[in-house]
């Protein structure tokens, strides 16, 4: 199944600001929490969207990549998400985590902002 937007889970427009997000997640958090919803068999499936949701929004860099690749950003090819980049690199081993623009890194290829790997 495809993981659904984590602005539209929090009810946001991409360009939220960070209380913005926490006020959202909050809220959501409440209406969607497994106590407060036994008669709702989707409960905690949902409330762990909206927590996925805010643990990547809430993070200026994870906000970032995610903004800029959606889940993309956090799909490493080599077992990874989180702190991965794109290409599944981590750390100083990839050679766009200086890139001007501010992605996480594309390796093997021309960064989209134009810069060229260094």
């Amino acid at each position: 199944m495809a993981k659904r937007d984590y602005y539209d889970l929090l009810g946001l427009s991409k360009g939220a600001t960070a209380d913005e997000i926490k006020k959202a997640y909050r809220q959501k958090a409440k209406e969607l929490h497994p106590d407060r919803n036994s008669d709702n068999p989707n409960a905690e499936e949902q409330f762990k969207e909206v927590n996925e949701a805010y643990d990547v929004l809430k993070d200026g860099e994870r906000k970032a990549a995610y903004d800029r690749f959606g889940h993309a950003a956090f799909e490493g090819g080599m077992g990874g998400g989180g702190a991965r980049g794109a290409c599944g690199s981590a750390g100083s081993a990839c050679p766009w985590k200086d890139c001007r623009c501010g992605a996480n890194c594309k390796c093997g290829a021309n960064c989209k902002c134009g810069s060229v790997r260094r």
